[in-house]
This record gives C-alpha cells, sequence and structure tokens, in this order.
C-alpha cells in the first residue's frame, strides 16, 4: 500500500478520493422558518465514483443522524420540536465518499395546518393516505378539516383539529389542499402535491384500516420446519394490543409482540378477508368473486422502536381458488443484508434480492406492495415501495396446489432471532386493495 508523505496529505487523499457536485435541496430553505413536522426534500449531486451515490441522510444536528435511505433523492417529514437547528443534508458514494449541504431553520410553534402524509411531491398508489393536524389563534379553537384533491372539489371533512382518512383517487398528478377552519370564521390551507401511479381508482376496492379488523387469527412456528402451533408453550409467546393511541398515525394502531425462549421461532397473524370465515362480510359462498381477482396492493406504516432486534418482518397476501395457491410474500431481512426477499410458493424458499430494506426505528415507515395474478396464474411480483422510494422487481414464480383452499387472505409476521428477543411491532392504516 502506498504511504503518504504527511498526515495532511493523506487526509487530503482520502478527501478528493470521489469529486461531487453540490446536493439540491429543495426543502426546507435555508435560514427558514417552518413548522414541525418540517419536510426535507434533496436530490444528491453527481460523483466522480463509477459506482453513484448510494445513499442520502439527514443530521438534525451535529452528530444525530435522523432519517437515512438508500438512492439519489429523499422526501420526508421530520417531527422537531420548536427551536434553531443547524441541520445538514449528506450524500455517500459506493467509493467511501461523501457530500454535504448545510440548512439552518427555526421551527416554530405557530398556528395552521400540517401536513404529515402524504409528503408533498410524492408518489403514492392509491387509496392515499391523508392525515394532518391544525393549530390555530382562535380561543375557541379548530372547528373543522377537510381535503381538496383538486380546485373546488372537497372530497372529505371531519370535525376537530386532526385529520386521518385514504382518499380513493384515479392515477395522476393531483395539487390538493388541506384546510381547516375554526371557531371564529378563520381559514388556513396548506397545499401537497402528490402524483397518483396506480390503484382502486381504476375499479378497484380497497380493505382499510386492516390493523382494527377483528378476527385475527395467530399462530407460532418452531423451527425448523415452522409448521404452524395455537398452543405452542413458551419457546413462544405473542401477543396484540388493537386501539393504541401511541405511538399511532390514525389513533388506532395495532401492537404486535413476540417472545419466547427457543431461537428463530416466529408468529404469524392471519385475517380472512374473503371467503370462509370472510371478518370482512364477504364469505363468497358462490365462489365468484376470488377467481376474479388479478391485481393487488398491500400498503401498511409500520413502527418499532428497536428493529434490530427482528430476524424478518413478513408481509403475504394469499389467493385460493381451484385447487391452486398463489402466495404474493415479501420479507424485509433485517438481519440477513438487509434486503427484501421474495416467497417461491412452488418451492416453499425465500429468494433473495439486492433491494435494499432498511426501516428505521422510532420511525413510522412506509411500505407499499404491488402484485398480479397472471392470465397463467402465475405470482408476478410488481414493485416495493419503502418510505418513498419505490423499486421494480418484475419477478414471476409459479402457482402451487391448494386443495380445498379457498379465499384471499392476509398475513402479517414476526421472526426472533438467534436470541429470541422480545420486540414489538405497530401497524397503522393497513389497506389491502383488490
Amino acid at each position: 500500500m502506498q504511504k503518504c508523505a504527511s498526515l495532511l496529505v493523506c487526509l487530503f487523499a482520502i478527501m478528493v478520493s470521489s469529486a461531487f457536485a453540490g446536493i439540491s435541496v429543495s426543502s426546507p430553505k435555508n435560514n427558514s422558518t417552518v413548522q414541525s413536522p418540517v419536510n426535507f426534500s434533496a436530490t444528491a449531486g453527481s460523483t466522480s465514483c463509477s459506482k453513484g451515490v448510494a445513499s442520502m441522510g439527514i443530521y438534525s444536528s451535529p452528530g444525530v443522524l435522523a432519517y437515512s435511505q438508500n438512492g439519489t433523492s429523499l422526501n420526508t417529514n421530520l417531527n422537531l420540536e420548536p427551536g434553531t437547528y443547524d441541520t445538514t443534508i449528506q450524500q455517500w458514494d459506493y467509493c467511501g465518499g461523501s457530500s454535504k449541504s448545510y440548512v439552518t431553520i427555526t421551527v416554530s410553534g405557530g398556528t395552521g395546518v400540517v401536513v404529515t402524509s402524504p409528503a408533498n411531491g410524492s408518489s403514492s398508489t392509491s387509496p392515499v393516505y391523508f392525515a394532518a393536524t391544525a393549530t390555530t389563534s382562535c380561543s375557541k379553537g379548530v372547528a373543522s378539516m377537510g381535503i381538496y384533491p383538486t380546485t373546488g372539489d372537497k372530497a372529505y371533512v371531519s370535525n376537530g383539529a386532526t385529520l386521518s382518512t385514504n382518499l380513493t383517487l384515479s392515477p395522476g398528478t393531483y395539487n390538493a389542499v388541506v384546510e381547516e377552519w375554526d371557531n371564529c370564521g378563520g381559514a388556513s390551507t396548506t397545499p401537497v402535491t402528490v402524483t397518483v401511479t396506480s390503484g382502486s381508482g381504476g375499479g378497484g376496492s380497497t380493505f382499510s384500516n386492516l390493523q382494527e379488523s377483528s378476527g385475527w387469527e395467530t399462530y407460532g412456528e418452531y423451527p425448523p420446519d415452522y409448521a404452524i402451533c395455537s398452543s405452542c408453550g413458551s419457546g413462544v409467546t405473542w401477543s396484540m394490543e388493537q386501539k393504541i393511541k401511541s405511538p399511532s398515525l390514525s389513533g388506532d394502531s395495532t401492537k404486535y409482540t413476540i417472545g419466547g425462549d427457543t431461537p428463530y421461532s416466529d408468529v404469524l397473524w392471519v385475517n380472512h378477508l374473503i371467503g370462509p370465515g370472510s371478518t370482512q362480510g364477504m364469505p363468497d359462498n358462490n365462489e365468484t368473486v376470488v377467481p376474479t381477482l388479478y391485481n393487488f396492493t398491500y400498503d401498511t406504516y409500520f413502527y418499532g422502536t428497536d428493529l434490530s432486534l427482528s430476524e424478518n418482518l413478513e408481509f403475504d397476501l394469499g389467493q385460493f381458488f381451484d385447487n391452486t395457491g398463489l402466495m404474493f410474500g415479501l420479507q424485509c431481512q433485517i438481519v440477513n443484508g438487509s434486503v427484501w426477499g421474495l416467497w417461491d410458493g412452488a418451492t416453499n424458499k425465500w429468494k433473495g434480492t439486492s433491494i435494499p430494506c432498511k426501516p428505521l426505528s422510532n420511525y413510522w415507515n412506509h411500505v407499499t406492495f404491488q402484485f398480479t395474478r397472471t392470465s397463467s396464474n402465475q405470482v408476478y411480483y410488481n414493485s416495493v415501495t419503502l418510505n418513498g422510494v419505490t423499486t421494480n422487481i418484475n419477478v414471476q414464480y409459479p402457482s402451487f396446489k391448494a386443495e380445498g383452499w379457498y379465499g384471499l387472505v392476509l398475513n402479517f409476521q414476526l421472526d426472533g432471532n438467534y436470541k429470541q428477543n422480545s420486540y414489538s411491532v405497530y401497524l397503522d392504516n393497513l389497506t389491502v386493495t383488490y
């Protein structure tokens, strides 16, 4: 290895190993006064590293990494207490280089409408989740809030100073407005632009807030064969608590907990959406609905205080008819490479990908999966979106035999690690569009 003539020369060589153009920060503006949550939107600059930019992040203060994600852009909201912040937006390349942009902001208590979802300038499948809060100088408080997806089109109104709902919108770009009306006759608005890429706007249907639904069934799974058990002993334990107010986006999240003393044991939660045992009032007794379904979206927000304790987080949707089974399953392999894995039901195995899955602890991570049953009854994985970053998958696997099974089934699973550490994950705004 070549040695350096002096420490300063060595440091300079490291610093210039990758040359960058500046990071473009569109929000927030330097030296601006903003309300919390603060929208951060930035695009990476170019780099001389031939492999390109690997990831970007936000430091809310020196040494405090508040957010990071893979890719060459970021768009997220950070909850910050009132005060002045010397924030840093940083990019890292695949050659070990990095570049920074500095933005000083003042977060005020202020009044008005704060939209926490969707992020301004983001993309979303339909239905689009809208969440906002409002404050006012009116001593009588906020009376109500509403959403205008387009000018003059009041699509939703709720009483009080909070708003949380899903809107079914056709594909396209919407310059939406969220408005609050106070009890003194005043009003204020906040615009938010969102691009709807696909979803139920084209005639699909949606089950919303499924984390609140009744009828969830729970099973343990022991290694190495992972056959399900209902009364599993101390090796694997679990609990499920609904109507959690905090942490929550809607005010009704659900807490899923895994524990026990047998390493690598799992817990599976199941909800029958359509078919026998339907929790949604759709038993489909004549078996005329499920065979007609081809396109699906699994969309949810998840939160954990320490997601590093999880081996995997698994999200599945199963379709069964005419003795045929299709299982659309993705798992966030937190321990094994921090990538997404795809379920191949024909071989009964997980198949690895290079698609990053690095969810943040103490943060509401938003994940969306899109699946298709092909005309030849193949499982087709379209795409996965995590925290605003969409990756096309375009992978296909065969179906499998499932004699006597029928329906559309929703799964969520927590996998235990090598110590079977107990941990919890909260779900909110869980929707399935079909």
